[in-house]
């Protein structure tokens, strides 16, 4: 299945859901829950809260199909969704714990993309320290491959914004896992954020 034939059958699930077929969300949560988990786990780096903050999406974006006006497709109006609820979680989170998640969470595909366990791990908890709008582009960007356009749809921020925050936590990041830089490598390039792709003030 392409990806636009893919586009247009959830469009048409999500069209037969609001129109009252109980099975047609189902199948699109069955489509999309193991990427939207990946995000939601990385993120916020607790499976628990992944879990409630996937739940909530879902149950908000069941709530809210009929809204759904195309404009986007529907996998980046579902990411935008839960990841809003992530960032959500995260701010009503106090404290962003940075213990290691257990690598049995993470999942086999999960390893083998980001490397050996012990550097997953490491990796997964210094995105955790990252505030929760960095750690959510670096996530969307730089782990599971989205384009830098899409993730702005997804998070509903202006490209350049996606840009500075990934820019800000590859930096970070860049500290906080320098020990696992190769003797005699430089930096990697690109770690200071360009004045021209700094976010203004809230």
């Amino acid at each position: 299945m392409t990806a636009s034939t893919a586009a247009d059958d959830d469009r048409d699930l999500l069209a037969r859901h609001v129109a009252g077929d109980r099975e047609a969300f189902a199948e699109l949560v069955r489509r999309h829950r193991d990427r939207l988990w990946r995000v939601a786990l990385r993120t916020l780096g607790n499976p628990d809260d992944a879990s409630d903050a996937v739940q909530e999406g879902l149950l908000s974006a069941y709530r809210a199909a009929a809204g759904f006006r195309g404009d986007a497709a529907v996998t980046t109006w579902l990411h935008r969704i839960v990841v809003n609820a992530c960032l959500d979680a995260a701010r009503r989170s106090a404290v962003r714990a940075a213990d290691p998640i257990d690598e049995v969470s993470v999942g086999v595909t999960d390893r083998d993309r980001l490397g050996e366990s012990e550097t997953a791990a490491e990796v997964l908890a210094a995105l955790r320290r990252l505030p929760a709008e960095q750690a959510a582009a670096i996530v969307l960007v730089d782990v599971e491959g989205y384009p830098v356009a899409e993730v702005a749809e997804i998070l509903d921020v202006p490209v350049g914004t996606v840009k500075s925050r990934c820019s800000r936590g590859r930096a970070r990041l860049a500290e906080l896992l320098g020990h696992l830089q190769p003797p005699g490598n430089p930096p990697r390039p690109g770690t200071v954020v360009p004045e021209t792709e700094r976010e203004e003030p809230a």
